[in-house]
């Protein structure tokens, strides 16, 4: 049995191979999609949407009109707007039909996932790769000490971290500001 040091050990090692690995160019890109938008939904399923809602309420607290499909005050997005998905095995019907609806309405879309060359990805007008085991890869052949999806969630929740703190730089935010939008009804 391995000590809780050896598994963070191991861990913390995974997701800083996988974060060192995100291309730059991408993440700037989307810095600017992201800062430039009307209105922002996030979409995931499972634990990727989990850490979709979490982007959401950081890009809120960042004061962007960010939302989450499937909540009842997501407004409709048209042009000017962006819709952001998480599909890490590159394809998930729920989330190919959010995109076609998004671009349909005139939205841009971006992507993030670990497998580019899915259908999802490929129809998304932006992608950013976070190349972590999926449950896509994780069956045959497990490359993660993490077990099924958890190593791309992982990342996810970390890099939608970093994303924040670009941001932040760009639109000129501060921690006092954003903190000055956290809810007071907990």
């Amino acid at each position: 049995m391995q000590t809780l040091e050896e598994m963070t050990a191991l861990a913390l090692d995974e997701l800083g191979d996988v974060l060192t690995r995100i291309d730059e160019t991408e993440v700037s890109a989307l810095v600017e999609l992201v800062a430039s938008a009307g209105r922002i939904a996030t979409y995931g399923a499972g634990r990727e949407g989990l850490m979709m809602r979490a982007l959401a309420m950081r890009l809120f607290h960042l004061g962007l009109d960010a939302h989450v499909v499937g909540d009842m005050t997501t407004p409709p997005l048209g042009p000017g707007d962006l819709f952001v998905v998480s599909v890490g095995p590159g394809h998930l019907s729920t989330a190919q039909a959010l995109v076609d609806t998004a671009k349909t309405a005139g939205a841009k879309t971006a992507c993030f996932t670990a497998e580019p060359g899915g259908p999802t990805p490929r129809s998304a007008d932006h992608v950013v790769v976070l190349p972590a085991q999926t449950m896509a890869r994780d069956a045959n052949a497990p490359t993660s000490f993490l077990p099924m999806g958890s190593l791309y969630e992982g990342t996810q929740f970390l890099f939608f971290e970093f994303l924040v703190l670009r941001l932040r730089d760009r639109l000129g935010e501060t921690a006092e500001t954003m903190r000055a939008r956290h809810t007071n009804l907990e």
